[in-house]
């Protein structure tokens, strides 16, 4: 049997909204997918994960791989990881206890140099990739997610032992796994580029949604918030271009009209806000604002924003 025949076992660490429904939409695909969970492994077990979405129906995981310790699962080909990057002081050692030899870990956060960090403490001999989600997705219970809008996963390597031509090979299988589970996915050839480019929406909308209560279409709606929003993605841009990442012209523009055309939605850093859980500001905030300013670009209004959010974030928890 061919290597391109035999499905790969997936293992899902942070069963969140991110993890799970990537994690449903692929075991719907028939992988054989294993679910790694905390405090809601009891619910989940017993009533397995449910996905309401509006592309794809109503989408039903009964019998659930669930875990709730990263030693009790099978060696995994792939590990996705869906946890927040606020979370990450405990996804190393789950990756090294749940990961086959030789295995592609994809990591399904925002933010800028998650993969530099994780990168530090895994072994050597596992590869790293970076995943960015473009996806409407949150949490509304135990096993409970609804999915909003869009749902591709554009994907690079970022680190192991790999030469060129094989890293092509690990991203691009890693991109067939989404298409098989019918999810748009690109291979990306600059990862940093990438994740500069995901920034242009998630450091405006994120922010903007805890620090004025509002979600995207409100945000949309009024001229100040608009172009507090505007303000915000030409400084992204520019701090991506200080760094050497040109976008494609007219990108922040095209990020606004796809913005004003999708679902009112609200960020998944409003969901953390809400739930009183860290926000993810390091690696969307503070990284990129460090990275720029050493390439010599200050973001002042990114870093107003910032400050704003760190004052919120100290006094919600």
């Amino acid at each position: 049997m061919s290597e391109s025949a035999i499905k790969p076992r997936i293992g899902i660490i942070g069963t969140g909204a991110i993890g799970g429904f990537y994690g449903v939409m692929l075991a719907r695909a028939g992988f054989d997918v294993h679910f790694l969970l905390r405090s809601e492994f009891d619910a989940v077990s017993r009533d397995g994960l449910t996905v309401d979405s509006q592309v794809h129906g109503l989408l039903k995981l009964d019998k659930v791989q669930a875990y709730a310790c990263a030693a009790d699962m099978p060696p995994c080909d792939w590990l996705l990881i869906g946890a927040k990057t606020t979370g990450n002081g405990g996804v190393a050692s789950a990756i090294v206890q749940a990961a086959a030899p030789g295995a592609k870990v994809l990591l399904l956060q925002n933010g800028l140099g998650v993969e530099d960090a994780l990168r530090a403490v895994l072994p050597d001999a596992l590869h790293l990739l970076g995943g960015l989600c473009f996806v409407c997705v949150h949490r509304t219970g135990p096993g409970q997610i609804t999915h909003q809008a869009f749902g591709a996963v554009n994907i690079g390597y970022h680190s192991g032992p790999a030469d060129a031509p094989t890293r092509n090979h690990w991203v691009e299988q890693g991109a067939s796994l989404f298409h098989q589970a019918g999810i748009d996915s690109v291979a990306m050839d600059n990862l940093d580029l990438a994740r500069w480019q995901k920034l242009v929406w998630n450091v405006p909308y994120n922010g903007l949604s805890v620090l004025l209560n509002a979600s995207t279409t409100p945000l949309m709606a009024d001229a100040d918030s608009r172009a507090l929003i505007q303000g915000l993605m030409a400084e992204v841009v520019q701090g991506a271009q200080a760094c050497g990442h040109v976008l494609p012209e007219g990108y922040a523009e095209h990020l606004l009209k796809v913005t004003g055309h999708m679902p009112d939605y609200r960020p998944s850093m409003y969901h953390d806000f809400t739930e009183r859980r860290p926000l993810e500001l390091d690696a969307i905030y503070a990284r990129p604002l460090a990275t720029a300013l050493a390439a010599g670009c200050d973001m002042p209004k990114v870093r107003a924003l910032y400050h704003a959010l760190a004052f919120i974030d100290r006094n919600n928890r």
